[in-house]
């Protein structure tokens, strides 16, 4: 048994684990969280991506061991309170799921995508998720939800309209802008 340290999901967790032991099926049976499936054992599906210390990670291709001093975020930890990431709402809205299995994994990959690329194209998307396996949808409507969430988050981080601009204050020797004078 090794004695291993991590947070998931905001919470600090303490265990003696086998080393061998998956990290999906540390989430899953030592922790309840299963909202992370098990897809394929074998890194080829996605559906037990998380978030390993920033970075999507299949969780079936890290042993629990390695996350040791880490912080993964699951599926389950997304929300805020009552409140669904940004990510989640467009899924729902844009009914990106029929079976729902990849969804969490889905989910996960495309956070990972839009900390890289905030405004990306349907095809950066389709790259951006190709490790990740959808056996119903087709696609579409997930490619569709991505681009609604990158749409709502940079919404979220504009500034509200009628935010007041720095200017120069009269006088100052801040360069005018192309056509007017500069004050004396």
């Amino acid at each position: 048994m090794t004695h291993i340290s991590l947070t998931v999901d905001g919470a600090t967790h303490e265990d003696d684990v086998e080393p061998r032991l998956l990290l999906v099926h540390y989430l899953r049976d030592n922790l309840g969280l299963t909202g992370t499936p098990v897809g394929c054992d074998t890194t080829n599906c996605g559906a037990c991506t998380v978030d390993l210390d920033g970075d999507s990670v299949k969780s079936c291709s890290v042993l629990a061991v390695q996350a040791d001093g880490c912080e993964v975020t699951t599926i389950q930890g997304l929300a805020s309170g009552t409140e669904w990431d940004p990510l989640q709402t467009a899924f729902h809205q844009q009914h990106a799921l029929q079976c729902g299995y990849c969804t969490p994994g889905m989910i996960m990959a495309a956070r990972d995508l839009l900390k890289e690329n905030p405004d990306p194209t349907p095809e950066e998307i389709r790259l951006g998720l190709e490790g990740n396996l959808c056996r119903c949808t087709g696609y579409q409507n997930i490619v569709r939800a991505v681009l609604a969430a990158a749409a709502e988050e940079r919404r979220r981080r504009a500034p509200a309209p009628g935010a007041l601009k720095e200017t120069a204050p009269v006088g100052s020797t801040a360069p005018a802008a192309a056509g007017q004078e500069a004050p004396v």
